[in-house]
């Protein structure tokens, strides 16, 4: 989830697995991982992925369960130690703008709610697709949602981490997706994280909490 807009630090670190194990959390989770899983199946030939921003490394670790060779790259030393002590996770420090990675090393760069912390997020994806050979995997909190117009609010009234974020609709993360790939790049996404009430888990509807979007690079369609 860290990134470089803000740089957190030790105390958001040692709660933020916690969060997880709170029912809000554990149903964020388990959503978040279907919708993502589901969007997988869009590259049914990767093998690897780097995930950028992985904070504590919550979706890294997911990841490789999915038969991925999976890494995390953050730029918080204390995200990062806290990952470490989590399981054997490969782990490297380091900025969006500068991968330390040569051209297409990862099948799959992801992004999971870590575009909407960054400062210059077209950089960032211009940088992944560098070091992706099939596309990108993105997971982000959806502007026109429920869920999000309450976190908005709820800023006015205490501060908390997303005070610094940008979140996206559907449509504005279709076109930032294009703006880096070109017209040739395939998009695709559902949401997910609908109030309880709903009764579809994940709709092609534009207005679930968590946006799961996908970009295929043309040499992933044509394989």
């Amino acid at each position: 989830m860290v990134t470089e807009k803000p740089v957190f630090g030790g105390q958001v670190a040692a709660h933020y697995e916690a969060w997880y194990e709170t029912p809000d959390g554990s149903r964020a989770d388990k959503l978040e991982k279907a919708a993502l899983r589901r969007l997988l199946g869009s590259f049914p030939q990767a093998r690897s992925v780097l995930e950028v921003g992985c904070g504590t490394g919550h979706f890294t670790r997911w990841l490789g369960e999915q038969r991925l060779a999976a890494v995390g790259l953050d730029l918080s030393a204390d995200m990062l130690a806290k990952a470490q002590t989590l399981n054997g996770l490969s782990l490297v420090r380091g900025h969006t703008h500068h991968l330390p990675f040569a051209d297409g090393t990862f099948d799959l760069v992801a992004f999971v709610t870590t575009l909407e912390f960054l400062d210059e997020p077209q950089q960032a994806l211009i940088e992944a697709l560098r070091v992706a050979r099939r596309g990108l995997l993105l997971g982000v909190l959806n502007r026109w949602s429920l869920l999000g117009l309450k976190r908005r609010l709820a800023e006015r009234v205490r501060p908390t981490v997303y005070h610094a974020a940008h979140f996206y609709g559907v449509g504005e993360l279709k076109r930032l997706l294009k703006s880096v790939g070109g017209d040739k790049a395939h998009v695709v996404w559902h949401t997910t994280l609908f109030p309880r009430q709903w009764s579809c888990p994940q709709s092609a509807l534009p207005w679930g909490g968590f946006i799961a979007m996908g970009l295929l690079v043309p040499e992933a369609e044509q394989s």
